[in-house]
């Protein structure tokens, strides 16, 4: 229950819950990873509803539809994210930022995993509505609310 407890603090406090879930310094990485893995296999489950409303919509078969998004979310994704933290951290550490790559992998990790429940809401609106204005709305809120805790969170691990 300590995770979700974590996702519903970081809309309010996102700086000290990355801290928090940093823990020890000997076992971030680890920490750091398997949160990747978490956040990029949740939002591929909140990819079925919509492709299989694709599908259904196309006739055509699910099965190559959820391997792509496997394929994306699972493999492609993660080594995306680690990319793009090692490029957040250059940047912050240009801008006289102190922390470590480790800790800015985590709030943009953490970050991502603590917008899944938009994410997952997003998935279930696409599967069940379709494209629409609340489809909209909701993937605007997701994309919102993970760039504004992964910047407080990059603040928070960075700052002098």
């Amino acid at each position: 229950m300590a995770l979700a407890n974590d996702i519903a603090a970081s809309y309010r406090r996102p700086g000290p819950v990355i801290r928090r879930r940093l823990g020890d310094p000997s076992s971030a990485e680890e920490r750091a990873l398997v949160t990747c893995m978490l956040a990029c296999f949740l939002i591929f489950v909140a990819q079925w509803p919509r492709l299989s409303r694709e599908a259904f919509l196309t006739e055509q078969d699910v099965q190559p539809m959820i391997g792509g998004a496997l394929m994306g979310w699972i493999f492609i994704m993660p080594l995306a994210l680690y990319a793009l933290a090692g490029i957040s951290h250059f940047v912050a550490k240009r801008l006289g930022g102190q922390g470590t790559y480790v800790e800015a992998r985590m709030a943009l990790f953490w970050a991502l995993l603590a917008a899944t429940p938009l994410w997952l809401f997003w998935g279930l609106l696409a599967g069940f509505q379709g494209p629409g204005v609340a489809l909209d709305i909701v993937g605007i809120a997701a994309l919102l609310a993970f760039v504004l805790i992964w910047a407080a969170g990059l603040y928070a691990v960075e700052r002098p």
